[in-house]
């Protein structure tokens, strides 16, 4: 050890006294006796004690959670937390968010993620797909087993059992099923002479296990306690005296499949396939992943009504490590948020002022509080995130991206919270109550079910109103936010784009010589009432467009080509009136109008950059009466003025096309040579005041009527930047089955979900190369066979007669035994 006493001002500024045990010290060669120097008749000694070890193991119990390594000094641990996903002073906090949910509203796209069902809790976290391209946020998790799984070779005693093995434990899928608004599972059972539920009355041959090890006679597109198939349900089955395609026990291949939507069953774990021991019988399994839709947890909210409001539940168990955490929205200026007693032990969470918000407590050592301070107001009625934790170590609390306040807890000391009172969410003990709403309460990784307690509390309301004051802004582009009881959505009705926060394009693919015509006016309007629209439109300044007669605009759109000149744009009218975005020889842009009947257009040349290079541009036109604001690309907007000869006024407009103009009547001489051959390229977000024409071509909406397209309209992303592509949208996602498609009452065709036009040509190409081999060498091998006396088969015939290369494959695949008649034979010539 060190004697403090030692005046040697360079040991005792640089020398700490050991810490810790010794034992069998020698000195000499010689055991020293420590009873002595504890008696005094041997040495001295200070702060020593003698014949025992007091060092205390702080590292036992190990408060490090969720397998964080202890290690400790003499008076304190400190917890390691490197590859858990937690952190904090014990390892307590996931460093991942509780659900695809939360992802979306941190401005998250759609991919992999990690998420934390339970946040705090025993549930680790797990790896899952977050497809954010609805308005709901759609959470898959995968398994390991293969589509069109084989099954046969069975018996009566060992059924074929095939095992789902999942990225995930079935604890943490339950999680993310109970806090779902909706999940799904496809299935289905693929059959020859292999019967399924074993329908009408009969006990089924094959049947699947969920949660909790529990089986199930039901198939997907039914439900629990019907012993049918997807086909039943719907009265369309093959024999309608079956239940069940495969219960026909017919000899050609026969499917049932549908989804799974009952989700306290889900997720499947086995299937047992029972009827496949038969000679001929053959059968092949496929099971989707696990697709939950919404998360219940993160909107669960309630809505304190009086000062005097308050929710109780039962008493929080949080003796050594708690953690809670909420969302607030008030305009008040003061309350308590929640608080639970013990007899002298207290937890409390208030907004103490407009700018203040306070944790305290107290485990026997003496009230403890931490506050934090906003520079802004607090009781802005926008939604403000509160995470306080409190464990043996220390406290904290955080409010939004406020920097966190830590208050480290003393060395020795108690270190349990001991509470035996309700916990209050609201006022309780006649303090001042909170007023406003409480969103997504958890404590310790459990929600606390506010909306269903809500349900039963006098001075408080299930769920909150309001949601668009704190998430609006992330309706981009124009989107108007539309108040749910659980959320928002967007509203990207008005606007050119589309997704969940309208910024998804919605572009198109023109082929030369394609064209879209919007018509401004609907299908079958007379002259007379047009007439009456202008006279009313001139009278009533609130008549906007696609109402006539404009007094200003707004055209936005983007586009990609390489060919040169070209009509991107065109606006005609009733009268001589037009407006068009011209492409010109030179690749210049160039914005043209026509208002007034004047004689000569006013056109505006942008010369400074080739337009017509392959690359995405974006244009955006803004007229006001004369003043004209151009913006191209990201260069500063431009301003321009209509000469004072020109109307103020567009007249009468009629129709709006892309790619070529098409119209009766005058056209202007320059437009007109720009028309031929027509645009090729890519046009994406176009918009006219109000007006989407492509959209309304896209998505069949009501405007769909107003659209008339020449050629084949192909939904195409290549408006984007390639960096800013989003995935692909649910209808080409393989599970969810109820694609859309587009009818529109006109010649052209418009195709959905964006394909990419270069990989379709080069695969067109190669597809007419190897029909063309193929055709030769069959043509040979009969011609040589049919001279040298070798047979022929009904193989070489289905070849030729077969419509391209892939059916003529298809003709001589063992594995399309389904289209083969059986009494088909080979003859030896």
């Amino acid at each position: 050890g060190f004697p403090l006493q030692m005046n040697d001002s360079e040991h005792s500024l640089f020398q700490h006294s050991f810490q810790g045990c010794m034992q069998f010290i020698h000195v000499d060669d010689q055991l020293v006796d420590l009873h002595a120097v504890e008696q005094g008749q041997l040495g001295s000694f200070a702060n020593v004690t003698i014949d025992m070890c007091a060092i205390i193991d702080r590292c036992v119990p190990n408060h490090c959670e969720h397998g964080g390594k202890c290690t400790q000094t003499w008076d304190s641990f400190k917890c390691s937390c490197d590859g858990t996903g937690y952190s904090g002073a014990t390892c307590h906090n996931s460093i991942y968010e509780l659900s695809c949910e939360a992802y979306k509203h941190l401005g998250k796209t759609s991919n992999y993620y990690w998420i934390d069902p339970d946040g705090s809790g025993a549930l680790g976290p797990l790896k899952v797909y977050c497809n954010m391209t609805e308005d709901k946020v759609w959470t898959t998790v995968y398994h390991d087993l293969q589509m069109q799984t084989a099954v046969g070779g069975s018996s009566l005693e060992k059924l074929p059992v095939l095992q789902l093995n999942y990225s995930a434990t079935m604890d943490q899928i339950s999680a993310i099923t109970s806090s779902a608004e909706y999940c799904e599972q496809f299935i289905s059972y693929s059959c020859k002479m292999s019967r399924l539920l074993n329908t009408p009355e009969g006990s089924p041959y094959t049947w699947w296990v969920g949660k909790a090890n529990e089986k199930h006679h039901y198939w997907g597109g039914s439900g629990p306690g019907i012993q049918k198939c997807a086909c039943g349900i719907e009265r369309n089955c093959t024999d309608p005296k079956y239940y069940c395609n495969c219960d026909a026990d017919h000899k050609q291949w026969r499917k049932d499949a549908g989804m799974l939507s009952y989700k306290e069953h889900l997720p499947v774990s086995q299937v047992v396939v029972g009827d496949v021991d038969r000679p001929g019988s053959e059968a092949k399994i496929s099971v989707g992943p696990v697709r939950c839709q919404g998360d219940r947890n993160y909107w669960n909210a309630a809505s304190f009504v009086t000062s005097s409001s308050y929710l109780h539940f039962s008493t929080f168990q949080g003796e050594t490590s708690a953690d809670i955490s909420f969302y607030f929205k008030t305009s008040a200026s003061d309350g308590v948020f929640l608080e639970n007693l013990g007899n002298t032990d207290f937890i409390k969470l208030e907004l103490k002022s407009a700018t203040e918000v306070s944790f305290s407590f107290d485990v026997g050592n003496g009230p403890v509080e931490i506050v934090v301070r906003s520079p802004s107001r607090l009781n802005d009625d926008q939604w403000h995130r509160v995470n306080a934790e409190r464990n043996v170590q220390q406290a904290s609390l955080q409010v939004d991206q406020l920097p966190l306040e830590v208050r480290k807890a003393p060395t020795e000391g108690h270190t349990r919270l001991e509470l035996y009172s309700q916990l209050y969410v609201g006022a309780a003990g006649g303090q001042r109550g909170f007023l406003g709403c409480i969103r997504s309460l958890r404590m310790n990784g459990v929600t606390l079910d506010l909306e269903e307690r809500a349900k039963v509390t006098p001075g408080v309301k299930p769920g909150c109103s309001g949601h668009c004051t704190s998430y609006g802004m992330y309706c981009a582009n124009g989107g108007k936010c539309v108040e749910k009881y659980n959320g928002y959505s967007c509203d990207c009705s008005s606007t050119a784009y589309d997704g969940p926060f309208c910024i998804k394009d919605v572009g198109a693919f023109f082929e030369e010589g394609m064209w879209l015509r919007y018509n401004f006016h609907s299908p079958g309007t007379s002259v007379k009432d047009l007439v009456s629209r202008t006279l009313l439109s001139s009278t009533d300044p609130e008549i906007t467009a696609p109402d006539l007669n404009l007094n200003k605009e707004e055209l936005s759109f983007s586009f990609s080509t390489t060919k040169s000149p070209c009509v991107l744009l065109y606006i005609s009218s009733y009268t001589q009136d037009f407006m068009a975005v011209l492409v010109k020889p030179s690749g210049n842009l160039q914005i043209r109008y026509s208002l007034g009947g004047t004689k000569e257009p006013y056109n505006i040349d942008v010369d400074h950059r080739n337009m017509a290079n392959g690359q995405p541009h974006t244009v955006n036109v803004t007229r006001d009466g004369r003043d004209i604001v151009l913006q191209l690309d990201h260069y500063p907007p431009t301003s321009y003025s209509l000469p004072p000869a020109s109307d103020i006024q567009f007249n009468s407009p009629k129709a709006l096309f892309l790619g070529k103009v098409i119209e009766i009547g005058k056209i202007d001489q320059d437009i007109y040579k720009y028309n031929t051959p027509g645009f090729t390229g890519c046009l994406s977000r176009v918009q006219f005041n109000q007006i989407a024409p492509l959209k309304a071509a896209l998505r069949p909406t009501n405007a769909s009527s107003h659209v008339h397209i020449q050629g084949e309209l192909v939904e195409s992303n290549c408006g984007a930047s390639p960096l800013t592509i989003p995935p692909m949208s649910a209808a080409t996602d393989p599970w969810h089955l109820d694609s859309a498609s587009a009818d529109f009452p006109y010649n052209g065709q418009a195709i959905g979900d964006g394909v990419n036009r270069n990989s379709a040509i080069i695969g067109g190409v190669i597809a007419v190369v190897i029909f063309t081999i193929l055709c030769t060498l069959v043509f040979l091998i009969r011609y040589m066979f049919r001279h040298k006396g070798t047979y022929h088969t009904n193989e070489a015939k289905g070849a030729e007669s077969a419509e391209s290369a892939d059916a003529a494959i298809m003709n001589n695949d063992p594995n399309f035994t389904e289209t083969i008649d059986e009494s088909k034979k080979e003859w030896l010539i």
